[in-house]
């Protein structure tokens, strides 16, 4: 544990921005698996549409860094992909 205050505060701070970071990651893991999942059942009108929000989603998390940019465009375009070729067949 820190003795100094500056340290203290860095461990505070740490602490909280990994709670924010940990929760931002984790709803995006279930959005991109409710995506799947609606793809697997064939549901190409709500797959579309937790698409869209799961696209504003990853957007957002790179804005703020907590993933890399080109993470979230590599993402998006394997989803659209996915789903493309799925309705398609």
């Amino acid at each position: 544990m820190p003795n100094i205050e500056s340290a203290k505060k860095r461990l505070r701070q740490s602490l909280q921005r990994r709670a924010r970071n940990r929760a931002a990651k984790s709803s995006l893991k279930t959005s991109i698996k409710k995506l799947h999942s609606a793809v697997q059942a064939k549901q190409f009108d709500t797959a579309r549409t937790h698409f869209s929000a799961l696209c504003k989603l990853l957007d957002q998390t790179a804005s703020k860094g907590i993933i890399h940019v080109n993470k979230a465009s590599r993402t998006k375009s394997r989803l659209s992909n996915l789903i493309r070729k799925a309705s398609v067949a």
